[in-house]
């Protein structure tokens, strides 16, 4: 919870209006209000949409706090309103988010990759939360826009936070590390996805793995090659987890060798799951999901390293 006059001096606005204002709710779109009193609106503006065309709706509504760049032309007429103008509305809801995460001490998992990254931070939260309560990005929340809103989510209560990335062009993912500073990252896989926008993959997955600046851990899938040559782009003082194929071992590099490796086997397929058969810290494992395809096994994978790191199990296997 935090006070208006608190926001504004967070994101330094300029504001106007005296009225009293708490806030626990962030709102983007007005078609998902619920809590008005408690709602603060950032009305951004978009290459389709300006969200300053939804204050006056908002305000009939019942929201009396509200993030913009220009004052609506009638703000006489809402005296109990407080306005925060600010000349960079995105920005502003960033930096507030920034510095909610910057109140708590908890893991943070950062999720990116071209693909996976929803199914592995669902699967992650699946996992986790008989053991810790877990925060986690709301569907697909990967944005400019939606990791700060995911980041907003936590609370004192939690024990973990798992937030998804995404990013479409060169230079966000750092402003996303800023916001988010996850202690512990996974990289999916880097894929076709927004490649138009990157001169190369081995391009995009430094700018993904610019997201692990800060982690103390990374779980890496070393089955791809592109991903092997921009492990390069994590910090030395973060512990490399890492997985490949049996035959594949010579991938796991000795310049940086990983803290923790998982040498898939072999992978049992049946009609209705798969039994993925590996060796850890020279203990022979094995464990089966209830599906087949390739993507999901190798998901699963990831998120088997992940639990370890964040329970703190990697010495063993069961």
């Amino acid at each position: 919870m935090y006070k208006i006059n608190e926001i504004a001096g967070i994101i330094g606005a300029e504001r106007h209006g005296c009225a009293d204002g708490v806030v626990n709710w962030l709102l983007i779109d007005s078609r998902s209000l619920c809590f008005a009193e408690e709602t603060l609106f950032f009305a951004l503006k978009t290459h389709r949409n300006d969200g300053h065309r939804y204050v006056d709706e908002l305000y009939r509504r019942g929201v009396r706090n509200f993030v913009v760049a220009d004052l609506p032309k009638n703000v006489a007429t809402m005296a109990d309103a407080n306005f925060l103008v600010v000349d960079d509305v995105l920005k502003a809801l960033q930096t507030l988010a920034a510095h909610h995460r910057g109140r708590f001490d908890i893991p943070v998992i950062a999720i990116t990759g071209s693909n996976g990254k929803t199914t592995v931070k669902e699967w992650l939260y699946q996992l986790l939360s008989p053991d810790f309560n877990v925060c986690r990005s709301p569907r697909s929340y990967n944005s400019q826009v939606g990791v700060p809103l995911s980041v907003w989510l936590m609370s004192g209560h939690n024990d973990v936070a798992i937030i998804e990335a995404g990013i479409s062009q060169p230079g966000e993912m750092q402003n996303l590390e800023s916001i988010v500073r996850p202690t512990i990252g996974i990289l999916t896989n880097v894929g076709e996805a927004h490649q138009e926008n990157f001169l190369s993959y081995d391009i995009k997955c430094a700018e993904k793995m610019s997201l692990f600046a800060q982690c103390e851990s990374v779980v890496l899938n070393f089955k791809d090659e592109t991903v092997v040559r921009g492990s390069v782009n994590i910090p030395d003082s973060a512990k490399r987890v890492v997985w490949t194929k049996q035959g594949r071992e010579m991938m796991l590099g000795d310049e940086q060798p990983p803290a923790l490796s998982l040498v898939v086997r072999d992978i049992d397929k049946s009609e209705d799951s798969a039994t993925v058969k590996f060796s850890l810290k020279g203990e022979i494992g094995q464990y089966t999901i209830p599906f087949i395809d390739d993507a999901s096994i190798e998901n699963s994978i990831t998120c088997f390293l992940a639990c370890l790191v964040v329970a703190g199990k990697s010495a063993g296997v069961r």
